[in-house]
């Protein structure tokens, strides 16, 4: 089930497929994920939340990785075999100090924190989890980005070989996004590589990503391959599949309805109720970087 016919219909399917069984089997999978590796997590991070964290098998069987499939499930079952290793990050464009990244050399250029984040979904639902990694402004200091650079372009890494279902999947990849360079250097920005203090498991975008939780989950990209620092804003896979109903920006707003659904409220996996959405997913302290921008036209 793809995204555009998820939420058809709005709330009342929202509402079907996150009540009765399929709400216990969110909570409760069959089938339970691989353990990954343990990480080196040097701190907890003031950055977390103190809300109930999302159990893990919930969080690695209710995916949006279209690359293995557009069905909740189908990541975990499809991503069994990615091939995470070796892996590399190419850094590019307006920058002093280009440079590509082994995977090792990523996650040891800065300390690992665990950092618990509220996720919300474009597609009204939200989990709780704990990631392992450090701000990504650590890496764009690295590299040194020129005067000209104004945002950042993230690619994700794409093989039909390994990645079949993308033909199915009714957008474009390699899957492409983006940030301005302010947002991309706010701390609470961060480069992941892991999550319940193990790397992440393939279906969650593994071997590294980027979290923003101040933004709908589509931001932040999954299997991260290139990044390019570039003065114009850059394209991205859903604005282009769809620019009416996905913006540039996408900051959780739950005053700025989905063209098809409310943003008002969210259905937390696990939970039977819905709850109401916060500005900025409560992550008020990215507010000055959108001060006097109107957040319904840049939405």
């Amino acid at each position: 089930m793809n995204r555009r016919k998820f939420l058809t219909g709005a709330l009342g399917v929202a509402a079907g497929a996150l009540a009765g069984r399929s709400l216990r089997e969110i909570a409760w999978p069959s089938q339970s994920a691989l353990a990954g590796t343990k990480l080196n997590v040097a701190a907890k991070s003031p950055f977390s939340t103190s809300e109930e964290v999302t159990p893990y098998n919930a969080v690695t069987h209710y995916n949006n990785f279209y690359e293995f499939g557009t069905g909740k499930e189908d990541p975990a079952k499809n991503a069994t075999n990615f091939r995470t290793s070796p892996w590399s990050v190419k850094v590019s464009g307006l920058v002093d100090k280009p440079r590509t990244f082994s995977l090792e050399e990523l996650q040891h250029l800065a300390p690992l924190e665990e950092r618990i984040y509220r996720h919300r979904c474009v597609e009204a639902w939200s989990i709780v989890v704990p990631w392992v990694g450090y701000s990504f402004n650590a890496l764009l200091k690295e590299v040194s980005p020129q005067s000209k650079a104004k945002f950042v372009a993230f690619e994700s890494y794409y093989s039909p070989g390994q990645m079949p279902m993308g033909n199915y999947a009714g957008i474009s990849f390699p899957y492409i996004e983006g940030l301005r360079l302010d947002e991309a250097m706010h701390p609470l920005a961060l480069l992941c590589f892991g999550m319940y203090g193990e790397t992440l498991p393939n279906q969650d975008g593994a071997p590294v990503r980027m979290v923003l939780p101040w933004k709908y989950g589509f931001k932040s990209i999954k299997s991260l391959a290139k990044i390019k620092l570039v003065e114009k804003k850059p394209e991205t896979t859903w604005n282009l599949s769809s620019s009416s109903e996905y913006g540039f920006y996408s900051n959780v707003n739950p005053h700025v309805d989905h063209p098809r659904w409310t943003q008002a409220k969210e259905r937390r996996l696990g939970e039977f109720f819905r709850r109401p959405t916060l500005m900025f997913n409560g992550y008020d302290q990215v507010a000055s970087l959108y001060a006097g921008m109107d957040l319904k036209k840049n939405y």
